[in-house]
């Protein structure tokens, strides 16, 4: 490890923005016990519409919003706004946007109904945290993305993103959680990926409907190590994981959040003897 190692966190919660669950608990801490090993780090979650802002003075930075994603053929206004955990030093920037976060929740809506463009929104959050990489001129050692809703960041990096100068030496780590969403994507899904420097053979391995399990398969395949981040994690992709032949850090009982850090370093090894 050196002083200069950059980890950038592509999360899809973070307490104490959101209610407490194992991955908003993990995604809080895991960025200190990674700045406390003396590595600088950057981190991103949605504005989700449960995010209290006055509570949690979240501002607007006018600097970095006002780029238009188009999602099949569309226009979306990216904002960016910025928060702190003070209890743990840590500035968090926030994707946001009247169309797909504005009022709304996470996931699932108040009725318990998983939202239609969940698909959508994806896509909107992964290129906006991108989008605003590039903006700050922050380059990354290790990209970790946790959650699937983060799922599609390791395609569009190693893709869309790959000439980058933000991302073009970055590692990309993929923690993989338990299941968090059931109903199978659009049947249009697959077309609204397909950006500059994304081809159908590209996402060849996404058949129609795509569901949980094709999502986090495609987050592996383009990632360059992978994390069971926690102990109910599908078989099936952590034997997918497995066979991958990458760097593959099994859930630990203990120290998780420390194990996570040293693996950061085992990750640039192996990719430096490549």
């Amino acid at each position: 490890m050196t002083n200069t190692d950059r980890v950038l966190f592509i999360t899809q919660e973070i307490a104490p923005f959101v209610a407490a669950s194992e991955m908003a608990d993990i995604c809080c801490n895991l960025p200190r016990t990674v700045q406390e090993n003396s590595r600088d780090i950057r981190v991103f979650m949605p504005k989700w519409g449960t995010v209290n802002e006055r509570r949690n003075q979240l501002h607007e930075v006018i600097r970095l919003s006002g780029i238009n994603i188009i999602i099949d053929d569309t226009d979306h206004q990216l904002i960016i706004k910025v928060a702190s955990i003070q209890s743990a030093r840590i500035q968090v920037y926030f994707i946001d946007n009247d169309d797909y976060f504005q009022d709304r929740m996470q996931l699932i809506d108040e009725d318990g109904k998983e939202y239609d463009d969940n698909d959508e929104r994806s896509i909107f959050y992964v290129r906006g945290v991108l989008e605003t990489v590039k903006k700050l001129r922050w380059r990354s050692d290790i990209i970790h993305c946790h959650g699937c809703f983060t799922a599609l960041a390791p395609l569009y990096i190693k893709k869309a993103y790959s000439y980058e100068p933000a991302f073009m030496e970055s590692k990309i780590v993929y923690s993989l959680y338990d299941k968090d969403f059931c109903n199978n994507f659009p049947e249009n899904f697959t077309s609204k990926l397909l950006v500059k420097g994304i081809e159908e053979s590209d996402i060849a391995s996404l058949t129609t409907p795509v569901d949980f399990i094709q999502l986090n398969k495609l987050a592996i395949d383009y990632s360059d190590a992978i994390i069971q981040q926690t102990k109910d994690v599908d078989p099936e992709l952590i034997e997918y994981a497995k066979l991958s032949g990458k760097p593959f850090l099994p859930y630990q009982e203990e120290n998780m959040l420390q194990a996570v850090n040293d693996f950061y370093d085992t990750v640039l090894e192996h990719q430096n003897r490549l």
